[in-house]
C-alpha cells in the first residue's frame, strides 16, 4: 500500500508539472513564429528587423530551436488574409502582426492562436482588444499612436501662417480614420480648415496630391501604409507646389517629407519580441499582457533638403535641439 501511495503521489507530481508547462516547447520541438507585415518598408523593416534580433537575443534562434516564417502582404487585405489562413494551417505557435491591416487579418485565428501586434495605432477601436490594460482577447501588443498635437504645434512653429490643413489617407486603414478626428479637434482648437482627401489604393495618390495642393497651406499624412508607400510621390508634388507635408514616422520624413515628431521604431520591434516571448515561455497569456504605447521620448524629425525646397527657414532652437534629427533624401 506504501508503494502504491507514493506511485500515486509521483503521477500527480508529474501531471501537475505538465500542467503548468503546458505552454512551453518539448526539448526536440521548435517553436513555430509567424511574421506577417502589410508591405515592405523602412518603418515596418525596422521593427521587423529589430523584433527578430531581440527573438534571437532572448534565446529563439532560428533553425535550432525555432522556425520563423516572414510573410508580406504587398498591401493587399486579400493576401493578408491568404498568409494568416497558411499559418493557421501550419499550426503557428504565435503570429506577430505588423501594422493595423496585418492585425485585422489576424485578429480571427485568435481564437486559436495568440497575436501580438505592432504598430497598430488604435487597438481599441477596431476590437483588438478591449482596452490597452486589459486586452481581453488573445491579443496583445504594441501601440506607434501619434501625438497629433505635438506635431501640429511643430506644424504651426515652422509654418505657422496655415489656415487650410490637407489630410491625406486610405479610408480603409482604420488607424487613418481615427487620427482624422483628432486632427479635426486640434483644427478646430486652432481656427483650421480640414480638407480632407481619401484615396483607396496608392496608384491614386498621384492625382489626389495634385488636387489637394491647390486647396491648402500645408498637408498632414499620419502612419498610413498606402501613402507610406507612395511617400515620395506625394513628397515631390508638395515640393513643387511649396507645400510643407507633415508625417507620421522618421522614413516618411527621409523619403521626402518635411517633418514630424515621433517614436524610435526599433523600440517597438524589441518590445514587440518582449511579449512574444513571454507568451511563448508560458509565462503569460496575451490576455494578461497590457499593450504598450510608445508615447514619451519623442525625437523630432526635419528633412533639411525639403525645408530648402519649399522655402523654410528652421528656427535655431529646433535645428540644434537635443531631440532633433536631421533626415535626408
Amino acid at each position: 500500500m506504501r508503494i502504491k501511495k507514493i506511485m500515486s503521489l509521483l503521477l500527480i507530481a508529474i501531471l501537475v508539472v505538465a500542467s503548468v508547462s503546458g505552454c512551453k516547447k518539448e526539448s526536440n520541438d521548435k517553436y513555430k513564429i509567424g511574421v506577417i507585415q502589410i508591405v515592405e518598408h523602412p518603418s515596418l523593416n525596422t521593427i521587423r528587423d529589430s523584433f527578430s534580433a531581440q527573438m534571437k537575443e532572448l534565446g529563439f534562434i532560428d533553425g535550432e530551436n525555432s522556425e520563423f516564417e516572414y510573410k508580406d502582404a504587398q498591401n493587399d487585405m486579400t493576401t493578408a488574409i491568404s498568409i494568416i489562413q497558411s499559418f493557421e494551417a501550419d499550426e503557428k505557435d504565435i503570429i506577430i502582426a505588423i501594422t493595423t491591416p496585418a492585425a485585422q487579418a489576424a485578429a480571427p485565428a485568435s481564437e486559436n492562436i495568440p497575436v501580438v501586434f505592432s504598430a497598430v495605432t488604435d487597438p481599441v477601436g477596431p476590437g483588438f482588444v478591449d482596452s490597452l490594460e486589459s486586452t481581453g482577447k488573445n491579443m496583445t501588443g504594441t501601440s506607434d499612436a501619434l501625438d497629433i498635437d505635438k506635431i501640429l504645434d511643430l506644424a504651426l512653429t515652422l509654418t505657422p501662417n496655415i489656415k487650410k490643413l490637407g489630410y491625406i489617407y486610405n479610408s480603409g486603414e482604420p488607424n487613418s480614420v481615427s487620427c482624422l478626428e483628432t486632427v479635426n479637434e486640434y483644427a478646430a482648437a486652432n481656427g483650421i480648415e480640414v480638407v480632407a482627401s481619401a484615396i483607396t489604393n496608392s496608384s491614386e495618390l498621384q492625382q489626389a496630391s495634385q488636387v489637394l495642393v491647390t486647396k491648402v497651406d500645408a498637408i498632414f499624412t499620419p502612419n498610413d501604409n498606402t501613402v507610406a508607400l507612395g511617400m515620395q510621390i506625394l513628397a515631390k508634388v508638395a515640393k513643387d507646389a511649396k507645400i510643407p507635408v507633415y508625417v507620421g514616422a522618421d522614413s516618411m520624413v527621409a523619403d521626402g517629407g518635411f517633418a514630424t515628431v515621433g517614436i524610435e521604431y526599433t523600440d517597438l520591434g524589441k518590445e514587440t519580441a518582449n511579449m512574444a516571448a513571454k507568451i511563448l515561455k508560458g509565462e503569460a497569456k496575451a490576455s494578461e499582457i497590457p499593450v504598450k504605447v510608445f508615447n514619451e521620448d519623442l525625437s523630432t524629425y526635419i528633412n533639411p533638403v525639403t525645408a530648402q525646397a519649399i522655402g523654410v527657414t528652421i528656427p535655431d532652437s529646433i535645428l540644434n535641439g537635443d531631440k532633433t534629427k536631421l533626415l535626408g533624401e
